[in-house]
């Protein structure tokens, strides 16, 4: 595997396993923290945090709380019998398969790749990943490199108006792919998503019950992506539930995130300045760390003045992020089963059965970013 291609994390995994493997750091040798870590990476917190639970979770190291991180050995699984050469030399010769994501910059992707490698952890295939960075073209790209590549794809498609023809072509040749989270309307495909109307509806019906009449739903995707359009579908039939109108300009759709400082004359700061609604509902987690951040800005208290719902955790690695309400999606199970549903395909190309389409069933978890509305 390509260190290009894969998430940061698993490079700083590999990278402590090749040490540890070829005994250049052994038994109750310190890690370095993780500040020294951020730094000689250049990545985030939340990338070096995974990194080191993945590796105490698979035995590599141990954690001392308030001391730091200590190698603990090679794991038994990844002794090698004699003759064999590194680990990831044995890697190379197995089949692999593809998974091909816009990126990993969120607790949602890592969560999802995570649940993935559970899913083929005990079977003979590898994981080659490729991003798309929300780029057809680059989707177009990774799936003709890929195919001939690999025995099978998983694929997160990118937010697109139309369908992109290659994953057609897929499925015209009969050739094993899962989709995640996303589906094609009126294409039968492998697919394993979460219910996206559900999740509106869940975190409407919360806010109301809170009081709420004028509630927000916000997307920084203007275009018309299935995603989108099937959110506010469940927003507009929890609305209808409750016997309200629908208000068309408390759908946001039009604006990009702004980074700071916030420009007076920035269309989401006004509005929520303004406080036109009193609550929102971000259709993602850096949305909705976004519009706090907007909030505060605006001298607006959370959830005082005005509630929060993101879609996914922005992160529970980070203790003022982790304050906030949010839908979740079990992203997590979501790509342990599209692993196996692939896996399935795989084990029997001679057998086609009917397509599996799996829909995870979202839950709401309410914590410190709602709470009723202000009079």
């Amino acid at each position: 595997m390509s260190q290009e291609r894969e998430p940061l994390y698993i490079q700083i995994q590999n990278h402590f396993k090749q040490l540890i493997s070829s005994r250049q750091l052994v038994e109750d040798d310190r890690i370095p923290t993780e500040k020294e870590l951020i730094e000689q990476f250049q990545v985030s917190r939340i990338t070096v945090a995974n990194a080191l639970a993945d590796l105490a979770n698979e035995g590599w190291i141990y954690r001392i709380p308030g001391r730091g991180s200590y190698v603990k050995g090679i794991p038994e699984s990844y002794i090698q019998n004699a003759g064999e050469g590194p680990f990831e030399a044995q890697q190379a010769t197995t089949p692999k398969i593809g998974l091909i994501f816009p990126s990993i910059e969120d607790f949602f992707a890592i969560q999802m790749v995570r649940g993935i490698r559970k899913a083929l952890k005990d079977s003979k295939y590898s994981l080659i990943i490729m991003f798309t960075y929300n780029s057809k073209e680059l989707e177009k790209n990774a799936i003709r490199e890929l195919r001939s590549k690999v025995d099978g794809l998983l694929i997160f498609p990118v937010d697109a108006e139309v369908y992109n023809e290659e994953i057609i072509a897929l499925k015209m040749q009969n050739y094993p792919f899962v989709l995640l989270d996303r589906h094609l309307p009126g294409v039968e495909t492998n697919v394993v998503l979460s219910d996206p109307l559900q999740g509106s509806i869940l975190a409407v019906e919360h806010l109301w019950n809170e009081g709420h009449r004028n509630i927000a739903i916000c997307s920084d995707t203007p275009m018309p992506t299935v995603t989108v359009e099937e959110r506010i579908q469940g927003y507009n039939e929890a609305l209808k539930r409750q016997g309200a109108l629908i208000n068309p300009a408390l759908i946001l759709t039009d604006f990009s995130i702004q980074d700071e400082p916030f420009q007076e004359d920035y269309p989401l700061y006004r509005f929520i300045k303004n406080k036109m609604a009193t609550a929102y509902i971000a259709l993602n987690c850096k949305l909705g760390v976004h519009i706090w951040s907007l909030a505060r800005a605006a001298g607006l208290r959370v959830p005082e003045d005005v509630s929060i719902i993101t879609f996914d955790n922005p992160s529970p690695m980070f203790e003022e992020f982790s304050i906030f309400t949010f839908i979740n999606q079990k992203e997590e199970q979501m790509g342990y089963e599209a692993g196996k549903v692939l896996l399935r395909l795989l084990e029997n190309p001679a057998h086609t059965p009917k397509y599996s389409k799996i829909i995870m069933q979202p839950e709401l978890v309410p914590l410190r970013t709602t709470g009723p509305a202000s009079s």
